[in-house]
């Protein structure tokens, strides 16, 4: 048996003794929940800060103290700005000069149109200012609007690269204030920009340093847990993104701007560093790294808070020997660890494009943009409970294969239904994103429990950025609508199901110890009562 094996059971075992779920992981999962609140929030932030209210040019310029004063601002947009085909005001066209014969004639077709001379008009009744509103990035300027959700996200997905390995070379406690720091001057900063170009550079960097926060502490809370209780601490983990998902919308609804918005939602950061202090190290990580008197230290206070007052145990080098630095290479430097993370990153890049291509194109609520945002994030509750049940009951793999094919039937159903059938499509519509919720919550505890500890963060991150790359891809993926109307309905649905055929080849990982060296890899996975053997990876 080898001396991964060895350390691998005696951990676990240490965990017996200090109590596997106590007061000290609750400690853990509370302090975390409150620095990954801030994550759904920036995540979504986008949808109000970019947010484009109704809008048409400015007709200032054209009052010169004739008749234009005298009319009402209904007529003055009939005498100054074309109508579209759906019957409303140009938001980008005007004409060059009043035309005052549309008062009692409305055909506009020949009339000759100019754009937008002097800036445009914007409807405030919602928003009091956004980006659009700020730099005016509306019409010929749209498309750099759109480009802030890009931008974030491919800062997101460099992040988590790197954060993944930084934290298994310097630690879990380290990086998660790294990345608490980070996150919040990033963003806060990003609220007093000058420019377009400014708050996209701070924005990129922002996503950069908040997604360590989601990487370090879903490992962290795992690696602290028994066997027993990994399953509750990945859903209540997932919970704080629903949390975060319900309440940004009663945030955006009070405050209005988007300076003060962003502000808002990056300032629970302040509280996490302040409570960062009692987060402790992963005793997991400590050991494997050779750093034994830190494990014992943390050990015991784990014991102390859990009210198991005779642990005495010590660790001594001969649990585990600190070998070398792990990096990125390492998830590719054995046949089966590379079969790993081709698995696993197939898997996150079909999860998050499902899940974020779901929720793009849900349509047909006729709800307001808040009341909207807060019904996406009330229907991953059950979804995500559903995952407590299920995660014990028929497994991870059984749960995010099942889960994956439940959101590809879902927009293959679909396809079929008939456009104006709205209600229905909606409801087929909420029930795969119910499902895509499931694969979502699964796959994150799922591949936290697939990795070994020394290149668990390695791995996490690799996964995190694959996720990423779909979330960045999904909106181009509905763009394609323009080719062929049932086009990104057909390739989101191909990429759930590909991605539930990958996920039934990965092993389950149900009541089994987490692997703590790559070897351990090469050798069967054994449970927590050592009676049942599954091949490994």
């Amino acid at each position: 048996m080898s001396d991964g094996w060895k350390t691998n059971m005696k951990f676990e075992h240490l965990l017996s003794v200090v109590n596997g779920f106590g007061r000290f992981q609750m400690m853990i999962i509370i302090i975390s929940f409150i620095g990954r609140f801030t994550l759904p929030c920036h995540f979504l932030l986008n949808n109000f800060i970019a947010a484009v209210p109704s809008h048409h040019c400015d007709l200032s310029a054209l009052d010169d103290g004739s008749i234009f004063g005298n009319l009402t601002q209904e007529q003055r947009l009939t005498v100054s700005v074309p109508v579209q085909e759906d019957g409303t005001p140009s938001s980008c066209k005007m004409f060059p000069e009043p035309q005052f014969q549309l008062l009692s004639n409305s055909n506009d077709h020949d009339l000759v149109t100019v754009p937008c001379q002097n800036g445009w008009a914007y409807d405030n009744s919602t928003f009091k200012s956004t980006l659009a509103t700020e730099w005016d990035l509306v019409c010929d300027q749209k498309g750099q609007n759109k480009a802030t959700t890009t931008i974030f996200f491919i800062g997101v997905m460099f992040g988590a690269m790197t954060f993944g390995s930084l934290s298994d070379r310097f630690g879990r406690k380290t990086m998660l204030l790294v990345s608490y720091i980070s996150g919040m001057l990033f963003g806060f900063a990003s609220a007093f920009s000058t420019s377009f170009i400014m708050f996209a550079v701070l924005r990129f960097f922002t996503g950069f340093g908040i997604t360590g926060i989601v990487i370090v502490s879903s490992v962290l809370s795992v690696e602290w847990v028994d066997i027993e209780h990994r399953k509750l601490v990945g859903v209540i983990d997932s919970l704080s993104w629903t949390f975060g998902y319900c309440m940004i919308p009663a945030i955006a609804y009070c405050v209005t701007d988007w300076r003060q918005l962003t502000i808002a939602v990056t300032s629970p950061l302040a509280l996490a560093i302040l409570t960062w202090r009692w987060i402790p190290e992963s005793a997991r990580w400590l050991i494997a790294n050779g750093k034994f008197e830190k494990a014992n230290f943390y050990l015991q206070q784990c014991a102390q808070m859990n009210q198991e007052e005779e642990f005495g145990s010590k660790i001594t080098p001969e649990v585990k020997r600190k070998d070398r630095t792990h990096s990125h290479l390492d998830l590719v430097r054995t046949p089966k660890m590379r079969r790993l993370a081709l698995l696993t990153g197939i898997v996150w890049y079909g999860v998050a494009s499902t899940f974020y291509g779901i929720s793009f194109n849900i349509t047909g609520f006729g709800l307001n943009i808040y009341l909207t945002q807060f019904v996406y994030g009330a229907i991953e509750l059950p979804a995500k409970l559903s995952a407590y049940y299920l995660l014990d009951k028929v497994g991870r793999r059984n749960t995010e294969v099942g889960s994956l094919l439940g959101a590809g039937i879902c927009l293959a159903i679909n396809i079929f239904i008939p456009r104006d059938m709205s209600v229905l499509r909606t409801v087929v519509a909420v029930l795969g994103k119910g499902c895509s919720a499931t694969s979502f919550t699964t796959v994150v505890l799922y591949s936290s429990e697939l990795f070994p500890t020394v290149v668990r963060q390695n791995g996490m991150g690799y996964n995190s950025s694959m996720g990423r790359l779909g979330v960045s891809l999904a909106p181009l993926i509905l763009l394609l609508d323009e080719v062929w109307r049932d086009l990104p309905q057909v390739l989101l649905c191909s990429i759930a199901l590909l991605a539930s055929l990958v996920a039934r080849m990965l092993p389950e990982t149900r009541d089994r110890c987490l692997p703590e060296t790559i070897q351990d890899t090469d050798i069967p996975l054994k449970s927590k009562d050592n009676d049942e053997v599954e091949n490994g990876y």
